[in-house]
């Protein structure tokens, strides 16, 4: 994943120094990157899910859920499209949306399936009262804002570009879902089964130093997306 993001930044910064004939070649590197990057982050995913299992069948759902969350982050960043461009583009990107919606739709069933088979933990608090009545809803809401999201994907878009923010919308729900299952699936543990989140922490010394930065540095991080958001409001053709 390291080196697909340091493709990723080489390939953006060559990019605008070369001449035009060769802009295409970092072009390339910069798809190579960003997808690199994106598949093996779903890799660890499924590994971590897996309980790191060094076996055949460990490795094979690792593959196949770094596919999945490859297809997540095409899904979102087609959404972002549909809601910034419009025409030709907004056209690809709505095409783009729906294919990628059915393979992310495919790896969040998948999880689901597995995820509790192979962890008696998860199994544990998906099955018994009344942790159960806290997680269904989870995967059920998730999926159902999938059915919703192909649903207004097949009928944009519409006249005056209306409902074109709908899909982004909706793939931040599912994103952020598919967060809150993971979280209350897996806590405590940092490792499924093997390690918690107090096993792993820190000296206290350690987190209060830690405490300090975080406190200081994630309201700028916030404050820098907002006002990143806010510059680049509107569609793209706007931008001057």
């Amino acid at each position: 994943m390291l080196l697909g993001l340091i493709l990723r930044g080489v390939a953006f910064d060559f990019r605008a120094k070369v001449r035009p004939k060769h802009k295409r070649v970092w072009d390339k590197a910069f798809k190579f990157g960003s997808l690199l990057a994106a598949f093996m982050q779903g890799y660890m995913l499924g590994m971590y899910i897996m309980g790191f299992e060094q076996s055949p069948e460990g490795f094979l759902f690792a593959l196949l859920s770094g596919v999945g969350v490859t297809a997540a982050y095409c899904f979102i960043g087609a959404c972002w499209l549909i809601m910034k461009t419009e025409h030709d583009l907004q056209l690809k990107a709505v095409a783009w949306a729906q294919k990628c919606a059915w393979l992310c739709f495919v790896g969040v069933i998948g999880v689901c399936i597995v995820n509790p088979l192979i962890n008696d933990l998860v199994w544990q608090r998906w099955t018994s009262l009344p942790s159960a009545l806290f997680i269904w809803p989870i995967p059920f809401v998730c999926l159902s804002l999938f059915v919703v999201c192909h649903s207004v994907l097949q009928r944009l878009p519409l006249e005056d570009d209306a409902g074109c923010w709908l899909p982004f919308i909706i793939a931040l729900l599912i994103f952020d879902f598919c967060f809150q299952g993971l979280a209350v699936s897996f806590f405590p543990y940092i490792v499924p089964g093997k390690m918690d989140i107090f096993a792993a922490a820190s000296a206290p010394a350690s987190l209060r130093f830690i405490l300090v930065g975080a406190v200081i540095v994630v309201p700028c991080i916030l404050a820098y997306t907002a006002f990143s958001y806010r510059v680049f409001w509107g569609k793209a053709t706007d931008l001057k």
